[in-house]
């Protein structure tokens, strides 16, 4: 490299005056060719926002035990009473209480605040899972274990107000507000690949309640220092200060329910009919393993999707992502069928994995277009709903399938379950396009 040269003065310079010599780059401030910077990535970006690292931090130990109560209290209830028949009602029955309660508590976060109102709710829950635990360990009447799990239904939607957080914050971003969605998608399926099985090794190496111990004391912990952060809370709107239609009602909103309904059909039966397969096969205990598979499919692709600059309405693409996860749910029904490995299997569950995050990513775009102003945690709280009572439906009836039919036949049912999401969302999509009146989401 030639060494830099001083720029003579005109004058002789005084005594002590100190020359200033340019780097080899040239200018101060211009970096040196071929070395220009990076621009950070966009979830650098995300988290470079004043308080943003801290309350997803916060919100992901809250998130974590959603992954790991119904597990928890499975292996807790079947290994003191002797009945996975207890056990699966005991959880269907707080399902049913969520999805009664959980709208009511969004409804209440959305009028009054995130800390005022997740805080004793979390609190109430909470009790309701010792209330459980002590009424399994000490043989309390079998009423006791349904109203106790019954009193879990008041945990509030941690995943929903992280995202109205986010939605807050980037309201004047719609490509960060993307990332920002996708990122949370993401995090979703990390909970409920990684939850399921820290609750199954938890009861299995120490004691059957130390599952659900944990769990609580990830949730309370998770959202006391989720609401410590105020500076990032949304406004609360109050009772009278919620404008336009109630969510289930707004425009569009009724059609995206659907599809979650649907959604969560394809969630709950491929879960059921994964762990008969698996069993038919002789490794039952690898069913978890093969299930993570697909959730990590669906984590990795979230992230990617969120590294995309997209054009177009989300509303043009939903039925494109809805018909790429109907397609991809194709390939564990073929490997099932024609080929009886567990190996191919997990491949073919990864595979269709990836297409669950953009899926839900788009859809919960959607659910935040349509949702009136104010009430955005009810609007996503009542997607999330539907999802839960789509996944006890698929469960039911892939239940069904492998019972009367076979498990590799149940693999139809999810396949089933996408192909209406398809129509709905199509449908929806040709509906909206014969009225010009309403504006594209």
């Amino acid at each position: 490299m030639p060494r830099p040269t001083t720029t003579s003065a005109p004058s002789t310079p005084d005594a002590g005056e100190v020359r200033k010599v340019p780097s080899p780059s040239g200018a101060a401030g211009i970096p040196p060719r071929g070395r220009t910077p990076r621009p950070p990535g966009p979830y650098r970006r995300l988290f470079a926002r004043p308080g943003a690292l801290a309350f997803t931090v916060a919100n992901l130990a809250a998130r974590l035990p959603m992954g790991m109560f119904s597990v928890s209290a499975v292996v807790m209830i079947a290994g003191t009473r002797g009945s996975y028949a207890l056990a699966g009602a005991v959880t269907a029955t707080g399902l049913a209480a969520t999805a009664v309660v959980a709208p009511g508590v969004a409804r209440l976060v959305d009028r009054y605040g995130q800390a005022r109102v997740a805080v004793p709710a979390t609190l109430l829950a909470a009790l309701g899972s010792l209330a459980l635990l002590l009424c399994v360990r000490y043989g309390a009447p079998t009423w006791t274990l349904f109203a106790a799990y019954a009193a879990t239904a008041s945990t509030p939607n941690t995943g929903g107000m992280s995202r109205a957080r986010w939605a807050h914050l980037l309201k004047d971003d719609p490509g960060a507000l993307h990332t920002a969605n996708s990122l949370e998608q993401s995090v979703d399926e990390l909970c409920f690949m990684l939850g399921p099985v820290l609750a199954a090794f938890l009861c299995g190496t120490f004691f059957p309640e130390a599952g659900t111990l944990v769990a609580v004391t990830l949730l309370v912990t998770g959202v006391l220092a989720f609401a410590a952060q105020r500076s990032t809370e949304p406004p609360a709107h109050g009772p009278a200060s919620a404008p336009g239609p109630a969510p289930l009602r707004a425009p569009g909103m009724p059609a995206l329910l659907a599809v979650c309904l649907a959604l969560g059909a394809v969630f709950g039966a491929t879960e059921v009919v994964t762990i008969a397969y698996a069993d038919q096969q002789g490794h039952r205990a690898a069913a978890g393993v093969v299930l993570g598979l697909q959730a990590a499919g669906s984590c990795v692709a979230g992230l990617v999707y969120g590294r995309l600059r997209l054009t177009g309405s989300p509303e043009r693409r939903y039925p494109w992502c809805v018909a790429a996860m109907t397609a991809l749910l194709l390939l564990p029904a073929l490997a099932a069928s024609t080929t009886g490995s567990l190996l191919v299997l997990a491949a073919a569950l990864l595979l269709a994995g990836m297409a669950t995050a953009p899926t839900m990513i788009t859809n919960m775009a959607l659910v935040q277009r349509r949702t009136p102003p104010g009430r955005l945690n009810e609007g996503m709280t009542l997607a999330v709903t539907a999802l839960l009572g789509g996944i006890a439906c698929g469960s039911a009836a892939g239940g069904w399938t492998v019972e009367h039919v076979s498990p590799s036949a149940g693999y139809a049912v999810p396949v089933a379950a996408a192909g209406v999401a398809l129509l709905v969302s199509a449908g929806a999509r040709l509906l909206r396009r014969g009225r010009p009146h309403i504006p594209a989401s």
